[in-house]
Parts: C-alpha cells; sequence; structure tokens
C-alpha cells in the first residue's frame, strides 16, 4: 500500500509519454551537469590519477621483462670455446627476482677493453677475433629499465592523456549522481507501491556498479595484461605501449564490468513490477548463460581472458538473482498485475 505521506520526488503515480519525455529531460540535463562538475574537479587530481592508471601497465611490464632477463640467461651459448656466462643462474634469479634489477647482456674483447682503459696499446691487423669475446652483463634496477617507461608519440598526445584522466575521474565521481537521475527517471513512472523498490536499488545499484570497476582495476587487468604480453613473447616482438592506447582500455573495462554486475538488480526490480517471474528466469537460464557471454564479449576487449572474467561472474550472479528473487518473494503479488501500467 502506498504510504499516506508519500510526498517525495516519487510522488507522481502515473505519466503521459508527453511527461515521461519532459521527464527524461530533465534527468539527462542534471546528470549531465553533474558530469561536468565531476570532471572540473578531475583536472585538479588528473596527474596523480595517471601514475595510479600507468602503475598495472608497468607491473606487467616488469613480470614480462623479469622473465625475459632470465630466458635470454637460459639461451645464452659461449662462442666455441669462449669464456662461459659469469654469473650462476641462482645469482641472476635472486637479483632479479628479490633485489628487482634487469640487465643486458653484451659481449666484449676484455683485453682491448683494458687496453682503452690503460690508454693505449698496440694492435694488430689479425682480424677480428670472435671467440675471444667475453660475456657481459649491464645491470639496471627495472624501474630505470627503458623498457618498461610508458611512451607518447606526439607533443599533443600528453594533454590529450590529462584530459581523459580528468573525464575518468569525473565519471568515478559523478556515478552515483547519474544513477540516482536514472531511477528518477524509472521512479517517475511507476505506481507508489513500486517506487519504494526504486529506494532499496539506488544504493545497491552504486554498490554494484563500484564493485565491478574495482573488480576490473584490482584483479583483472593483471590476468589480461600477462595474457597479452604473452603474445609478444611468443612472436618474438618487445611491447612498446602508448599510454593513450592504455587509457582507452582502461576506461571501456570497468565501465563494462561495472554495468554488467547491475544484472541481478535488475531481474529484481523486473519481477518485481511484474515483467518477468522467477519460472521465466528458472527456466531459461540456457538462454540467459548464451546471452551474457555475447554482452561479455560485447563489454570488453578482443581478449578471452577479460570476457571470461566478466562472463563467469555474471554467469553467478544471474542464478543470484534467481535466488534472490524466490528468497524475497514479493508482500502482496496482486502489487504486480498492473505493473505495465505505468506509462499510460
Amino acid at each position: 500500500m502506498p504510504r499516506p505521506d508519500d510526498d517525495d520526488l516519487f510522488q507522481s503515480s502515473t505519466m503521459t509519454f508527453g511527461e515521461h519525455l519532459e521527464e527524461l529531460r530533465g534527468c539527462l540535463v542534471r546528470a549531465t551537469a553533474g558530469l561536468a562538475v565531476a570532471v572540473l574537479l578531475g583536472f585538479f587530481v588528473a596527474q596523480p590519477v595517471v601514475k595510479l592508471i600507468e602503475e598495472p601497465l608497468r607491473r606487467a611490464l616488469g613480470h614480462y621483462y623479469t622473465k625475459r632477463s632470465i630466458e635470454t640467461f637460459d639461451a645464452w651459448k659461449p662462442r666455441g670455446d669462449g669464456p662461459p656466462l659469469p654469473y650462476s643462474r641462482e645469482e641472476v634469479v635472486d637479483a632479479v627476482e628479490r633485489h628487482g634489477l634487469t640487465f643486458e647482456l653484451r659481449e666484449v674483447h676484455a683485453d682491448r677493453l683494458g687496453r682503452v682503459l690503460d690508454g693505449g696499446g698496440e694492435r694488430t691487423a689479425t682480424g677480428f677475433d670472435a671467440g675471444a669475446l667475453v660475456p657481459l652483463f649491464l645491470w639496471q634496477p627495472l624501474a630505470r629499465d627503458s623498457r618498461v617507461s610508458i611512451t607518447t608519440l606526439s607533443a599533443q598526445e600528453a594533454f590529450g592523456i590529462y584530459v581523459k584522466a580528468a573525464l575518468l575521474v569525473g565519471l568515478v565521481l559523478a556515478g552515483p549522481w547519474i544513477f540516482y537521475q536514472l531511477w528518477t527517471f524509472v521512479a517517475a513512472g511507476l505506481y507508489p507501491h513500486e517506487k519504494r523498490w526504486v529506494r532499496i536499488f539506488l544504493p545497491i545499484s552504486i554498490g554494484l556498479f563500484l564493485a565491478g570497476v574495482c573488480l576490473a582495476f584490482f584483479f583483472v587487468f593483471d590476468f589480461v595484461l600477462d595474457y597479452l604480453l604473452q603474445f609478444n613473447e611468443w612472436l618474438g616482438l618487445d611491447p612498446d605501449p602508448r599510454i593513450s592506447e592504455w587509457l582507452g582500455f582502461v576506461l571501456v573495462l570497468p565501465i563494462g564490468f561495472g554495468l554488467g554486475f547491475q544484472l541481478p538488480l535488475v531481474m529484481l526490480f523486473l519481477e518485481r513490477i511484474g515483467i518477468f517471474d522467477v519460472e521465466t528466469y528458472a527456466a531459461q537460464w540456457r538462454i540467459a548463460v548464451i546471452v551474457i557471454f555475447v554482452v561479455a564479449a560485447i563489454l570488453t576487449p578482443a581478449d578471452p581472458y577479460s570476457m571470461l572474467f566478466l562472463a563467469v561472474p555474471l554467469c553467478l550472479l544471474y542464478f543470484g538473482g534467481l535466488a534472490i528473487c524466490r528468497w524475497m518473494p514479493a508482500a502482496d503479488p496482486a502489487r504486480r498485475q498492473p505493473a505495465t501500467k505505468a506509462s499510460q
């Protein structure tokens, strides 16, 4: 039953088509204004955000070149009867994994290097002595390895990165406000007994969106990047990532996860207003799983890891939404009958 003092922003019970359009326009204007304010605030914190966004990529590149360093050691073979490497494998692994160092393996003529350092020495024209080359390790901290740095290819690209970082901050900050406007528009065309679910769904919707974003940023990125860098290793290519391309990846994947995590909430909402029922959800689960995998492939980049990391949780969330609909039945089933009249 509607409450007698229901005089808040959800006061209207039914709306005409024109009133729906007017309400939608107002919600879009308010959501856009909130996003603009949040983006302006984002310009003040964009620089540390860029550093934060770079961290998963730097970490993945560090793991990649750490592994490559050990593989370089294992693959090296002396020339003929030349001298062996000056380090054992255990020493190299200790330096790379425990002390965070990388190296470049070069070969030099040690006797010629000594002559140069001593200031001279006679040289005989006997040809190049490849068998006398001595392996030389050039060590450096991983953080100073140029291969781990993230590059830009034009002067104006850095400014574009700064703007995109501000936009990302704006989307995160304005997310709750945008979801509030969305649910306000939905609630404006519902009956009072249906609007109470909007008040419950709004904070849960924001929480699920943030959970999906955090899952993508703090967990999925590492697996996806490691998987993608394996192709560079397989093809024998050294990655040279650009920050602008990586930032586009950062924008797409978390938003896809955040939107996908709304699934159980949408299921419960549609069940409460009578669009679907529990029996339909239970009978059509196979079709739902297929649709989930298709949607996951659309919302994520073209790699199987990110698709699976989204599709598998969504399948679990689908059955979780089904369980919630079973365990939280509507208090009065008769309320669900006229749900489709809300927009009349």
